[in-house]
């Protein structure tokens, strides 16, 4: 825990209003009862929920360009601040590991087997796995590599990231394709990770999967950039917001066009996807830092701004609350059993709505729950890092 320090208002406004919808979205009442805005694509195309993961780690990016820049200038702190920086994405690393393999080891120990059968059946990538290795990553080459630098890697990123999935033949398939299970980087996963450590609902690739963890790694470095941007002293900012306007819609359109041959995919990440999800992060910083910093309307940013602050620790307990709970077994009228937080929302939610409605109540409740949590940390200057 550390005191605040001095801080950009619409980036903390702007992470934490893309946490609250990632809570939102992650938490329904029920997997079967969703409007479609707050779904994932099918496979090809783009949802507003589709959104949320690039976004954030596009303002991973703006961060480190933040928070780092100071250390890129010294070499003499270059090593400890990739040493730093690599601890931090282990931890997060160790985080979504924790949250992936505290359940199955619950259910070993409840039914008597060895804890050993939750490792062998683990999931080794996922959100917040992600998001340290590409923290890792992003830091290094930011810390090590000059902006223009930085620009041709993330060129060289999409550019290879393409040529590799629609150019190489897929091994016992013959020919490169963007299909769910016969992709490339699909292939990848289920012979590196195995079919046993990859997404549950899936078995035979993974939405956060090693291949693609190549383009997202492209997405930070987005961010990056404008933040190295927005950084800048000898741009006024009007200058700023135009240019940053200007940067983003081009970039949607880049990836609208490339749309046209290389989907927009978020399962696997296209470089399209990197170029539409950027750009439109782009435009949304804009905006936010326009109304915010430059115009100086913030009164309400207050309820997403506590949320900013402490994004990665509402995150990992908004995953390890229902985990926690649930393990609370109650017994219903018709004598089976079912979890806590499940048997909740059965009573107070399900009987007074719709199904799709009380689903929706229930994931609102969940943001709201989290944000008098975050209200008090905040109020407290309470700013727990990893």
């Amino acid at each position: 825990m550390t005191e605040p320090k001095p801080r950009l208002l619409s980036l903390d406004f702007f992470r934490g209003l893309t946490v609250a919808a990632m809570i939102l979205v992650n938490n329904p009442g029920s997997w079967g009862h969703i409007y479609a805005p707050l779904e994932h694509a099918e496979w090809n195309g783009c949802t507003p929920t589709d959104l949320i993961f690039p976004f954030f780690l596009w303002i991973v990016g703006v961060s480190i360009a933040f928070a780092m820049s100071s250390s890129k200038t010294d070499p003499l702190t270059h090593q400890k601040t990739i040493i730093k920086a690599i601890k931090r994405g282990i931890i997060l690393y160790l985080l979504g590991f924790f949250l992936a393999i505290f359940g199955k080891i619950i259910s070993a120990i409840t039914d008597g087997r060895s804890i050993w059968e939750a490792f062998q059946t683990v999931r080794l990538l996922g959100v917040l796995q992600r998001i340290g290795i590409v923290f890792i990553i992003s830091s290094i080459i930011f810390i090590k590599a000059s902006n223009k630098t930085i620009f041709k890697i993330l060129i060289v990123i999409l550019a290879l990231y393409w040529a590799l999935m629609t150019f190489i033949p897929v091994p016992g398939v013959g020919y490169p394709n963007m299909e769910k299970e016969t992709n490339l980087a699909a292939w990848i996963d289920r012979g590196i990770l195995t079919e046993a450590h990859t997404w549950a609902s899936s078995k035979t690739w993974d939405p956060e999967g090693i291949l693609s963890t190549l383009p997202a790694v492209g997405t930070c470095l987005f961010g990056i950039l404008v933040g190295v941007w927005m950084r800048r002293k000898d741009v006024d900012n009007p200058t700023k917001v135009a240019w940053l306007f200007t940067a983003g819609i081009t970039s949607v359109i880049l990836g609208l066009l490339w749309d046209l041959q290389f989907p927009i995919n978020k399962a696997l990440w296209t470089s399209s996807y990197v170029l539409y999800a950027g750009g439109l992060a782009s435009i949304g910083l804009a905006l936010c830092y326009w109304i915010i910093d430059v115009q100086g309307y913030k009164k309400f940013t207050t309820p997403f701004v506590v949320y900013g602050v402490n994004a990665i620790t509402v995150f990992f307990l908004a995953g390890l609350m229902p985990r926690v709970l649930n393990l609370i077994q109650i017994t219903k009228p018709d004598g089976t059993k079912t979890g806590l937080l499940v048997r909740f929302y059965e009573t107070c939610y399900s009987p007074f709505f719709s199904p799709v409605n009380a689903s929706l109540v229930w994931a609102i409740t969940y943001v709201l729950g989290f944000y008098v949590l975050l209200y008090f940390m905040y109020k407290k200057n309470i700013i727990i890092k990893v």
